[in-house]
């Protein structure tokens, strides 16, 4: 990246980055606090942590227009760890997670996400769509007939607003208005307030209380790795959708590293660990957010609005975030992969079904991700696995059968080869021509040795033909070198 492109993803649109970050700030205030809980961390823990992993991946990440902070399923893995060991080793495993993220960028690893297709992308979207609803149901049950009528109008109005003016996000001037509303007119409804005790201070320099001896280390390092990989794994599934919502390219490894460094930040200011947020991404985007500085904006507003303007959040409804967050996950979802459920391919259609069902019943994206990308890879090699041929042909004098092998042989299809073979037959010669056929491993090099050697213990002859470099070089490695001659 030049410098000039990277002063242009901060200089792009600056009011419009602006402002869509100020509404990410306020998406992200309810999640994150409600993700603290889940990790059995105080409110701040967490807010503090947005805060840093905000701006410092706003400086160093790959993906401009992209929000973090400390969320997703980093928190279900850290709630263990917490609940078991305390905050002190919590604070270890975040600096060991970015210690790993950083080294997983330097080494270029990020190419997995190659794996990941895009029926599994397409359940990934779905399912945080569905999860981001389903958060907000406890914010609608047990309440007054006010909280729904709150939600209706700011509903109307981040619906409705943009079609008068787009200058100012229609979410921020929701929030504005229901506040107003409820400062005017004394209602029964929850507050900000209500969803934890807020910050009042600065988060400060801290390192972890914990003895590094090797029994501490070997403890928390499970988590550490675990925290590590889903949040790049969940920071990297989110890249890759906006890179396709604006038709951009973004800098994989570089979103790595920054975020294993955003994770350090937060660990040293005692903070969780954290990743990226489609939620929040998907909002900031939808609000014309494209630059750096909307990401950066959304950490440094959020600080300011817990420091400075800690009374005025307090008094923020609870049901204007609701309608955010159901815009949000309405604008999440891929309504098209419905309509697509009966027109793509069954088994494409089912590995979908499978990573929204996994992440839906298990919360965890890393889990539903990871089972998606099992499924697929099954699939594939099931598919590829059906093209494999052998056909046979014989000698006018009956002394020598052909067998022609064609396609991709491999673990899963390399026992089609012995099942084609007649053992019992006759000719006392035997060709196995390789011409049309490719040997991918060790399984489908072994499985040939023994199929040639099963021939040659009947006294017959054989001979392979066409044995490409791949196949030397695996029959070579398995000590069967004179299986070629």
């Amino acid at each position: 990246m030049t410098v000039q492109n990277y002063l242009r993803e901060w200089t792009g649109q600056p009011v419009r980055d602006i402002l869509s970050g100020m509404v990410g700030t306020f998406a992200l205030i309810p999640e994150v606090i409600a993700f603290s809980y889940v990790a059995g961390v105080a409110p701040e823990v967490g807010l503090f942590a947005s805060f840093i992993i905000s701006v410092v991946i706003a400086i160093t990440g790959g993906r401009p227009g992209m929000i973090s902070g400390a969320a997703g399923s980093v928190a279900l893995v850290a709630a263990s760890l917490v609940h078991t060991h305390g905050l002190q080793y919590l604070l270890l495993a975040t600096l060991m997670a970015g210690g790993i993220q950083i080294m997983f960028g330097l080494l270029r690893l990020q190419s997995i996400m190659c794996f990941v297709s895009r029926e599994v992308e397409t359940g990934f979207v779905n399912a945080l769509a569905i999860l981001i609803f389903s958060a907000q149901v406890p914010q609608m049950v047990h309440v007054s007939w006010h909280t729904y009528a709150l939600i209706a109008l700011g509903l109307a109005i981040v619906y409705l607003l943009p079609r008068l003016s787009a200058a100012i996000p229609s979410p921020l001037i929701c929030i504005v208005v229901l506040t107003a509303l409820c400062a005017a007119i004394p209602m029964p409804v929850r507050v900000v307030a209500d969803l934890g005790a807020l910050p009042t201070g600065l988060p400060h320099f801290t390192l972890p209380a914990v003895p590094l001896s090797t029994e501490a280390i070997l403890t928390v390092l499970p988590y550490a790795f675990a925290m590590a990989m889903v949040g790049i794994l969940e920071s990297l599934m989110t890249a890759a959708v906006v890179d396709e919502m604006t038709d951009t390219h973004s800098s994989k490894r570089m979103e790595c590293t920054g975020l294993g460094l955003s994770n350090i930040m937060a660990g040293l200011f005692g903070g969780i660990a954290g990743c990226g947020m489609i939620g929040q991404t998907v909002g900031n985007l939808r609000y014309g957010g494209r630059g750096r500085l909307s990401t950066f904006t959304a950490g440094a507003f959020l600080l300011l609005l817990l420091v400075a303007l800690h009374p005025l959040v307090a008094r923020v409804p609870v049901a204007a975030l609701v309608a955010i967050m159901i815009m949000v996950s309405i604008s999440t979802f891929s309504w098209s992969s419905l309509r697509d459920l009966f027109r793509h391919p069954r088994l494409s259609s089912a590995v979908m079904l499978i990573t929204v069902a996994v992440v839906v019943a298990t919360h965890d994206l890393a889990a539903g991700v990871a089972c998606g990308v099992l499924l697929n890879g099954l699939f594939f090699s099931f598919q590829v696995m059906r093209l494999v041929t052998v056909s046979t042909q014989d000698s006018p004098d009956g002394q020598t059968r052909t067998y022609h092998v064609r396609g991709e042989l491999f673990f899963a299809s390399a026992s089609l080869l012995p099942d084609a073979v007649d053992f019992q037959d006759n000719a006392p010669n035997v060709i196995i021509d390789l011409a049309d056929a490719r040997i991918w491993d060790l399984s489908a090099a072994a499985t040939l040795e023994k199929t040639v050697n099963r021939l040659r213990a009947r006294n017959k002859q054989v001979r392979l033909h066409n044995a490409g470099p791949r196949t030397t070089s695996l029959l070579t490695t398995l000590g069967q070198k004179a299986l070629l001659s």
